[in-house]
């Protein structure tokens, strides 16, 4: 009798092994919908996200943004270098140096993140862009004539980047892309302003 009962036992134990293989075997993963074979927890919509959602216009707003970016912070550090010239436009120049390098490592990320070329080399020729004659007028400048200078080409610099700003506003897809054009253009928007009273105060 007690060797019947072990039996039973073991051949129960058997069953339910079974049972839990088939059970097992209705969740692999290369058969379950939704399911990724070798991570049980993703999906395939996971996979495809991010780094890809741009478009070309979030493209060409980063290549062109950068070398843009970069002649201002150029010419920020021209003025920072100089004597005599009013606090008010060091500080200007500060901060537009404060905010754009930031931007440019940003979108330079973006650029890599997406698979895209990187930006364009020197970016003249397009909307604001200072010629080398003009930089090399800037930094030849001093006192009020620099600071005159400085205000006169900021202003069309930053013109410029508000209207590739305005076209990724409008053309673009990435969120994050967008966002940072709606930024650079209020941001900017409101340094012209600035300047322009600095430039009638001279």
């Amino acid at each position: 009798m007690k060797r019947l009962t072990l039996i039973s036992a073991t051949a129960l134990a058997a069953a339910l092994a079974l049972t839990g293989c088939a059970t097992d075997t209705g969740t692999n993963p290369a058969t379950t919908p939704g399911v990724v074979p070798g991570s049980m927890s993703a999906s395939p919509s996971a996979e495809t996200a991010a780094p890809a959602d741009h478009n070309s216009a979030d493209a060409m707003f980063a290549r062109m943004m950068i070398p843009h970016h970069e002649q201002a912070v150029e010419m920020s550090e021209l003025m920072l270098a100089k004597d005599g010239i009013d606090p008010a436009i060091t500080d200007l120049a500060e901060g537009i140096k404060a905010a754009q390098g930031p931007e440019i490592k940003t979108m330079t990320g973006w650029l890599s993140a997406w698979g895209e070329p990187a930006a364009m080399s020197g970016g003249h020729g397009m909307q604001g862009m200072m010629s080398q004659d003009d930089m090399a007028a800037l930094q030849a400048a001093q006192g009020t004539e620099a600071a005159r200078l400085f205000l006169t080409q900021m202003i069309a610099h930053h013109k410029g980047a508000i209207k590739m700003a305005q076209d990724e506003i409008a053309n673009g897809s990435n969120p994050d892309a967008v966002a940072q054009a709606e930024k650079m253009a209020r941001d900017q928007s409101a340094e012209i302003d600035k300047m322009k009273e600095l430039l009638a105060g001279l």
